[in-house]
């Protein structure tokens, strides 16, 4: 089996396939100070939920936007299934190309996003992943990394209300039945995930407009906050929430890892 893990800044997402089908995902918190053992305790943990071994994984990659936890991970993800994890990154050999101005700034998550899409849809694409930030990345059908942007994300930018006006509590993230909240809470809700929906479309119909050649992308949402604010938008034509985990399969094939 093979198994890959999406490192993002507040959780890592742990995927395991039996050939191309995904068997089994679980998160887990980004905790800088783990230690290679407590990284092996903690995946050997969420493995066994599920009553998979930790010896039936043959192959491992990931991609991390942590790098003060990814020595750490890696040695204690190879100490637990005696494999070690190959890392996605802009120096790696896949059939995308970085074409912008500082390839090698380009993070592992956004590479592998863009190369699930154009592998899946064979189109040109806006991959938008809703997570710590929010990032839009723009490829061509070619298989071309143009570029995108990058935004505060839902749940960074609601706690950063929160946190610095006093008199706003912490608030359930959900969508109020009225962008004219009648209480706090609502106001706040509305606010945050309306007010994101919005910016997603603005972002997008700006990409759309200034497309090489006029083309039309094709919008993907993904990342674990794509449920909530997907169906609120116009121009997110569908939600693909293991599109991450699917991009370092397709990775690890074009590496060359059987499993």
């Amino acid at each position: 089996m093979l198994l890959v893990v999406d490192v993002g800044n507040t959780e890592s997402t742990l995927g395991l396939f039996e050939a191309d089908a995904l068997a089994g995902q679980w998160r887990l918190g980004t905790g800088a100070d783990r230690t290679p053992d407590e990284w092996a305790a903690a995946i050997a943990g969420v493995l066994a939920l599920d009553g998979r071994e930790p010896g039936a994984v043959t192959a491992s990659c990931l991609a991390s936007v942590a790098p003060a936890v990814t020595p750490d991970l890696v040695r204690g993800l190879g100490r637990l299934t005696g494999v070690s994890p190959v890392a996605v990154d802009a120096t790696t050999p896949l059939p995308i190309r970085l074409d912008v101005d500082e390839p090698l700034t380009v993070g592992g998550d956004r590479i592998v996003n863009t190369l699930a899409g154009v592998t899946l849809y064979g189109t040109d694409l806006v991959v938008v992943d809703f997570g710590t930030a929010t990032t839009f990345d723009c490829i061509t059908a070619d298989g071309r990394f143009i570029g995108g942007a990058i935004a505060p994300g839902l749940r960074t930018s609601a706690d950063h209300l929160t946190q610095k006006a006093a008199k706003l509590p912490a608030t359930e993230l959900r969508p109020p039945a009225h962008v004219i909240g009648r209480r706090t809470e609502e106001c706040i809700q509305a606010g945050v995930l309306y007010g994101a929906a919005d910016a997603a479309d603005g972002m997008v119909r700006r990409i759309r407009a200034e497309w090489p050649g006029g083309g039309n992308p094709r919008a993907i949402a993904t990342g674990g906050l794509a449920g909530l604010v997907a169906p609120l938008t116009a121009t997110l034509d569908v939600v693909v929430p293991d599109l991450t985990l699917q991009g370092l399969r397709i990775a690890a094939g074009h590496l060359g890892l059987r499993w």
